[in-house]
């Protein structure tokens, strides 16, 4: 992780041209927010994981970096309230970027190798079961997907990421393993052009069947990721967090007589509904 700087201004609330403000936790709870190049972390300090995280991707200035950085505690943060290396030793639970490491990384070539190293800050972490899938590469991807898709000039977006914080999450070294994480990515539409629109997008990836609820330390044999398009509104609920002018903005559910009654399983993104 870079070292954190005064210069870093986070995520940008007009970055489409459309304001979306920071989601916040419902009930008003006390969380730690962290601007970083081009994305910012909500940490929610007695869990010691994010509540939330915003980052705004220009898909047409997107760098291909070589993968560098190392995982580091953010200074301006007590280590007591991060999640830190000891999580993730000696055992099957990995590191997973909540900002991917991508994301942030467009721009100048010096830009863009800061953002991407301030991306490994434990504080954009959540532990995430090891084994690698296709449901786990849908999951990854989804950001891609959406920015192939985004009809704008500028192929910009926007993604909101986090776990959610249950109270029944399995306990482990301290920590609550989060079974579940939430991601929204949202675009500017521009079909009318005079008056471009918020479009967005929302997706649960659920880990429950690779966690064991007893130890939460192993990864079962046969279990796998789940990927789901679930309305915002659910999401919002779910995740205990105010989503503000994104769940109006929903694709999913913008047209109530065609709503889907659950949430949809995906497996490839061709079955992705965007709008």
């Amino acid at each position: 992780m870079a070292e954190p700087s005064d210069d870093w201004t986070g995520y940008d609330t007009g970055f489409l041209g459309i304001r979306v403000p920071l989601p916040v936790p419902l009930d008003d709870a006390r969380v730690r927010e962290l601007p970083y190049p081009r994305f910012t972390v909500l940490l929610e300090p007695s869990r010691r994981f994010a509540v939330a995280t915003a980052v705004n991707i220009d898909g047409a200035a997107l760098l291909d970096l070589a993968r560098r950085g190392e995982w580091r505690l953010d200074d301006r943060v007590p280590p007591a309230e991060q999640a830190g290396p000891a999580v993730y030793a000696d055992n099957d639970l990995d590191r997973g970027h909540l900002v991917r490491r991508r994301d942030p990384g467009w721009g100048s070539a010096a830009d863009a190798r800061e953002a991407t190293a301030a991306t490994f800050s434990y504080t954009n972490a959540a532990p995430q079961a090891s084994l690698f899938n296709q449901s786990k590469e849908l999951w990854l991807g989804l950001e891609d997907h959406v920015l192939e898709y985004a009809d704008t000039t500028d192929q910009r977006i926007s993604v909101f990421t986090a776990p959610v914080l249950a109270d029944d999450d399995p306990p482990y070294r301290g920590i609550l393993i989060p079974r579940r994480f939430w991601k929204v990515a949202a675009w500017s539409s521009t079909r009318a052009p005079d008056a471009p629109t918020l479009a967005a997008a929302g997706f649960v990836l659920d880990q429950s069947e690779l966690i064991d609820a007893g130890t939460a330390t192993a990864v079962a044999p046969l279990g796998r990721f789940r990927t789901f398009q679930v309305p915002i509104g659910d999401i919002e609920q779910l995740a205990g967090v105010d989503l503000g002018p994104l769940v109006d903005a929903d694709v999913f559910a913008r047209d109530e007589t065609a709503r889907p009654a659950a949430w949809v399983p995906l497996s490839a993104p061709s079955e992705i509904e965007l709008g």
